[in-house]
C-alpha cells in the first residue's frame, strides 16, 4: 500500500514529487484543492467534491480542465496506491509563470494529488467528544472557493492546539459562528439541528451536505440558519463536520461544557448513519 503522488500525469513516490519554483500557488497561493477520503476503497461522494472544484476554479477563471480527466487520475492513482480507508489531496494552480500579479497569458495549470492512508481522529475522542475555543474570522470573503490560502485557518489551528483544545471556531464581528478551521459547525436545540446557511463566509462542506440529507432520512427536524456564540454556548449539543473529521461531537466550547458535558445522542447517531454510508458498497 504506497503513498503515492501524482504530478502533471506522472505517478511517483511522495518523496520524489516536485513542483517549479514559479509555481501560482506557491507564491500567490493561486490554487484550488479538495481533499477526498475512501471507504473500503470506496471514494466517498466523489462527484459532489470534483462539481465543487469545479465551480472553485470557474470562481477564479483558471484554465479549464475536464472532469473526466480529473477523475480518471484519481481513479488510477487508487488502484496504485490499493489503501482502502484513503486520503486523497488533489491541489490544481494557475500555473507556472515569472512571478507577476497578473495572470499569465497561457501557463496552463499545475495538477498534483497525493494519496495516503486517513490520519484518523482517535475513537476515544469521537467517543468522548472534543474541546475547541472560538476565534474572530479574519478571513477573507470567499471562503466559499475552496483556495489553498489558510494561513487565518493555519493559525487559529495552532492556538488552539496551544490552548489544549482540538480546534477553533471562526465567530464574525456580530458574533455569527462561521465554521471550523477544516470542519463545518453545527449545534443541536432542542432536537433540531442547526447549521450555518450556505453563503460566501463558509465552505460549502460536503459532508455538511451529507449531513442534511441523513437528517432528512432519519426524521431530524434540521435548519439553515445563523445563530451566535450564545447559541453555540447554550446549545444542547454541538459537533463538527469533514471528510475525515466525519461527525466530532464537541463536549466544550472556550472552557464552557456544552448540554451534559457529554457526546450527546443526535452527534452518534448521526456519526453512525455517516460511516453506513461510507460503507455501503460501490454500486
Amino acid at each position: 500500500m504506497p503513498e503515492l503522488a501524482y504530478v502533471n500525469g506522472e505517478f511517483l513516490p511522495i518523496e520524489k514529487a516536485v513542483v517549479p519554483i514559479e509555481d501560482r500557488g506557491y507564491q500567490f497561493a493561486d490554487a484550488v484543492y479538495e481533499g477526498i477520503a475512501s471507504y473500503n476503497g470506496n471514494l466517498f461522494y466523489l462527484d459532489a467534491h470534483l462539481d465543487r472544484l469545479e465551480r472553485s476554479m470557474q470562481a477564479l477563471s483558471f484554465p479549464t480542465i475536464s472532469k473526466t480527466e480529473i477523475k480518471k487520475a484519481i481513479l488510477e492513482l487508487c488502484k496504485r496506491a490499493g489503501i482502502a480507508r484513503a486520503f486523497i489531496y488533489l491541489q490544481i494552480s494557475r500555473g507556472v509563470a515569472p512571478r507577476n500579479h497578473a495572470f499569465p497569458a497561457s501557463a496552463g495549470v499545475q495538477f498534483i494529488m497525493t494519496i495516503r492512508p486517513v490520519n484518523e481522529i482517535p475513537e476515544n475522542i469521537k467517543e468522548e467528544g472534543a474541546a475547541v475555543v472560538t476565534t474572530k474570522d479574519i478571513r477573507w470573503g470567499r471562503c466559499d472557493i475552496k483556495t489553498v490560502q489558510l494561513l487565518p485557518n493555519v493559525t487559529a489551528k495552532q492556538r488552539a492546539l496551544e490552548a489544549g483544545a482540538h480546534d477553533a471556531i471562526f465567530v464574525a464581528e456580530d458574533g455569527v459562528v462561521r465554521e471550523a478551521t477544516s470542519s463545518n459547525v453545527f449545534i443541536v436545540v432542542k432536537e433540531k439541528v442547526l447549521t450555518h446557511p450556505l453563503t460566501p463566509r463558509i465552505l460549502p462542506g460536503i459532508t455538511r451536505a451529507v449531513i442534511i440529507d441523513i437528517c432528512k432520512d432519519l426524521d431530524l427536524p434540521m435548519t439553515e440558519t445563523f445563530f451566535k456564540v450564545e447559541d453555540l454556548y447554550g446549545a444542547d449539543e454541538v459537533f463538527l463536520s469533514g471528510t475525515t473529521t466525519e461527525v466530532l461531537p464537541i463536549v466544550r466550547v472556550d472552557d464552557r461544557a456544552i448540554g451534559s458535558g457529554l457526546a450527546g445522542p443526535v452527534s452518534k447517531r448521526l456519526l453512525a448513519a455517516l460511516q453506513e454510508r461510507g460503507n455501503r458498497p460501490a454500486v
